[in-house]
């Protein structure tokens, strides 16, 4: 907006925010009209007189001058007609909402900071979609080790994914899937090829996943009720780590179904229903408020939505 900035502090005592005050003189340049600028901007003409007369006190000069009949522009109107007619154009451009966003002309670079249960199985269709429909798009995968809330306000991330536990005034949180627990085992474990039972459950060598080396969690809390106790033969970091160890022995492990189905098949594993009521796995994205109404950003937000619940309704 070189055009304004120039306008501006030429002008120091045209008020910037007054944008009514910019559209009558443009209209009365153009017009060299009282009458004809006050038809323009459907007011009456002694309004506009008076407008004029304001003009003339804050540009220190006439502006418009009359020779007969008619008015005529001074040297400095002249001056000022191009310029103004700009800023004028520029600020009606700047203050109309965007159309829809074209993802195909959008160049532009996102990054999405996503934990480990979700980025393995929303990698591959999100990248595919925005190949397909933004080509000029770059996405940067972070993994979830960022400071969530700050890095979001700070803008080192644009949106987070999985499952969220901050909320402040700061951060918008909208949750996009509940995803169920069910156990994952190798194909010829007795849990896959024998009916599951809660003591045969229980009885089972447990593989947890826990980043703190937390063995103790809902499930738990579960068999408590139904007086059994099961045995956390080991915790793992992440789910792929997981996944990865109950293919080669025989460990069971409770994962979320949607977000693990991909790797599942591709691991060769079996899935059984755990015969407890367990809490769902609740996903959710959060970005900062300052980006919810980017045409750009809420083309992602849909597209990641849009990826996730495609999962779920693919079981």
């Amino acid at each position: 907006m070189l055009v304004i900035s120039h306008f501006i502090l030429d002008n120091p005592g045209v008020d910037a925010v007054d944008m009514n005050l910019l559209v009558a003189l443009d209209a009365l340049l153009e017009t060299n009209s009282v009458t004809q600028a006050a038809e323009r901007l459907h007011t009456s003409a002694p309004a506009m007189s008076r407008t004029l007369a304001r003009l003339r006190r804050v540009l220190g000069d006439p502006l418009l001058v009359r020779a007969g009949r008619t008015l005529v522009p001074t040297p400095r109107a002249l001056e000022l007609r191009y310029e103004v007619s700009v800023l004028v154009e520029q600020s009606r451009t700047l203050l109309t909402p965007r159309g829809a966003l074209d993802p195909t002309t959008l160049k532009r670079g996102f990054a999405v900071q996503a934990d480990d249960m979700v980025i393995d199985e929303l990698t591959a269709p999100l990248l595919a979609a925005v190949r397909a429909q933004a080509p000029g798009v770059t996405l940067h995968l972070l993994s979830d080790s960022s400071e969530g809330t700050a890095a979001l306000r700070d803008g080192r991330v644009d949106i987070e994914v999985g499952v969220i536990d901050h909320t402040d005034p700061e951060t918008t949180v909208q949750r996009v899937l509940r995803d169920r627990v069910i156990g994952v085992a190798a194909p010829d474990h007795p849990l896959i090829t024998d009916r599951v039972t809660v003591a045969r459950f229980a009885a089972a060598a447990h593989l947890g996943i826990s980043r703190r080396g937390r063995a103790r969690g809902p499930i738990d809390d579960r068999l408590a009720l139904h007086g059994r106790t099961r045995r956390v033969v080991a915790t793992v970091p992440n789910l792929t780590a997981a996944l990865l160890a109950v293919r080669s022995g025989d460990l069971i492990c409770p994962v979320p179904a949607a977000l693990t189905a991909t790797t599942r098949t591709a691991l060769g594993l079996s899935a059984f229903e755990i015969p407890l009521p367990l809490p769902e796995v609740a996903i959710a994205m959060a970005w900062h408020p300052r980006n919810t109404a980017d045409n750009g950003h809420r083309w992602l937000r849909e597209l990641i939505r849009t990826t996730l619940t495609a999962l779920q309704q693919s079981l």
